[in-house]
């Protein structure tokens, strides 16, 4: 996926769509591009800027050099009808400053956090209380992913099954990274077993993407126009979803690699799949898609 073809998506602070009668598409539908077509509802997407974690290509790609490669750490507001949700939430506070959590990510990653570009922060720039967020979607339980759940406090969380089992097992979660702490806050929390959609309407679905984590998802958001999908940790790069190499570390690479080749029939049906660690993907994409 070219970076540069994300800039078509249109800026608007207040954008306004007329809606047509037409159902939305049953979940197995190829979305349609139809520049007349609109899916029923506005639905929106806006990327956050969390941080980023800089560390060697290698770590993310299988025979990749040791150069380094910087990673952002984005949340997504989506808009809807409905309610208001976040997929992923960045990093804890924590990382802002000295302390035992800083020194140990900092033996893997270079972490670069300010404090205002904690999840809190970037949806007060966006407009948005973080009381305001009814639902918050994980991607997975890794630390860049969860790390800001608990500015969240109101918020309902969805995730998959499989990853809360795995965050549940102390054994289990420290093999795979997981930091309790971060996700057992008592938020209300909906198991969901694969895809789930979360408004009934096909607009704003969770996509089972297994095998980087026991239970990794992604996210399906149908705006106006045209079809997204938010990979998260299943695609770290362009590169990833054009046929490069898995990272060398996962919970199952088989999985991961079958999740992948779900996200690229996907793209070839006319899906845009948005990676989750690309800087120049995320770097051009515009404020707010509508």
């Amino acid at each position: 996926m070219d970076a540069t073809r994300y800039r078509a998506f249109r800026v608007s602070q207040n954008a306004t769509r007329r809606c047509d009668r037409r159902p939305a598409p049953n979940a197995g539908e190829t979305p349609r591009r139809d520049p007349g077509h609109h899916w029923g509802v506005t639905v929106t997407i806006s990327p956050l800027d969390c941080g980023s974690l800089t560390a060697p290509r290698s770590m993310f790609e299988q025979e990749a050099t040791d150069e380094p490669v910087e990673l952002p750490v984005p949340a997504w507001l989506v808009h809807h009808r409905h309610g208001t949700v976040l997929f992923d939430t960045g990093m804890h506070p924590d990382l802002t400053g000295p302390g035992d959590f800083t020194d140990r990510i900092g033996l893997v990653f270079d972490v670069g956090l300010t404090t205002d570009q904690l999840v809190d922060r970037r949806l007060e720039a966006a407009g948005v209380s973080a009381t305001d967020i009814n639902v918050v979607v994980l991607s997975h339980l890794h630390f860049d992913h969860t790390g800001g759940l608990g500015l969240l406090p109101d918020a309902r969380v969805v995730v998959q099954r499989d990853e809360w089992a795995a965050g549940a097992d102390d054994d289990l979660a420290a093999a795979k990274g997981f930091r309790a702490a971060e996700y057992r806050l008592g938020h209300d929390v909906t198991l969901a077993d694969g895809d789930h959609d979360l408004f009934g309407d096909g607009l704003v679905t969770c996509i089972a993407t297994p095998g980087h984590t026991p239970g990794h998802q992604s996210l399906r958001v149908r705006l106006a126009h045209v079809e997204v999908v938010l990979a998260s940790d299943c695609a770290y790069f362009t590169n990833t979803l054009d046929g490069g190499p898995l990272p060398p570390f996962g919970h199952d690479l088989a999985a991961h690699a079958a999740s992948l080749d779900r996200l690229r029939a996907m793209r070839a049906a006319g899906t845009d799949v948005i990676p989750g660690h690309d800087r120049a993907v995320f770097d051009a994409l515009a404020a707010r898609m509508v």
